[in-house]
C-alpha cells in the first residue's frame, strides 16, 4: 500500500539552473504517461529559456507574470490561466509581480532531466 501514497514531507522543493524553485509532484518510471510539479518563481525572475523534447501545460495558481512560448510575443498570465507548451518549443516566464509566481507544470509524457535544453 505505501507505494500508492506519495507523502508530502518526501517531495521538497529544490532550487534549480532553470532561476527557479521545483518540487516535484508526481515524477516516477510506474507512470510514464506523465508527470506533474510545481514552480515558483521569484518576483523580477527570468527563468533560462530553455526546451523539453515533450508537451507541457502550465497551470497558474498564484501571481502574475509574462510567458514567451517559440520567441511569439509574451502573453500575460495570472490564476486559473492555462498554458500549452508543445515540445520542443522555446520557453521562458517572468514574474512580472511582487509576489511569487507559482504555477503546476504538466509533462505529456512524464518529464526526465534528458528532456531539457538549455538555450542561453
Amino acid at each position: 500500500m505505501d507505494e500508492l501514497v506519495i507523502k508530502a514531507d518526501s517531495r521538497e522543493e529544490q532550487w534549480t539552473s532553470e532561476r527557479c524553485f521545483i518540487r516535484e509532484i508526481v515524477n516516477t518510471p510506474r507512470v510514464p504517461e506523465y508527470s506533474l510539479a510545481e514552480a515558483r518563481v521569484e518576483p523580477g525572475i527570468t527563468t533560462e529559456l530553455h526546451a523539453l523534447s515533450v508537451d507541457e501545460w502550465y497551470i497558474m495558481v498564484r501571481g502574475t507574470g509574462l510567458v514567451e512560448i517559440a520567441g511569439a510575443d509574451g502573453h500575460a498570465v495570472g490564476p486559473g490561466d492555462v498554458v500549452a507548451i508543445p515540445a520542443g518549443a522555446s520557453q521562458r516566464i517572468s514574474n512580472e509581480g511582487d509576489e511569487d509566481l507559482v504555477f503546476q507544470c504538466m509533462c505529456l509524457p512524464r518529464f526526465t532531466p534528458e528532456c531539457y535544453e538549455s538555450l542561453e
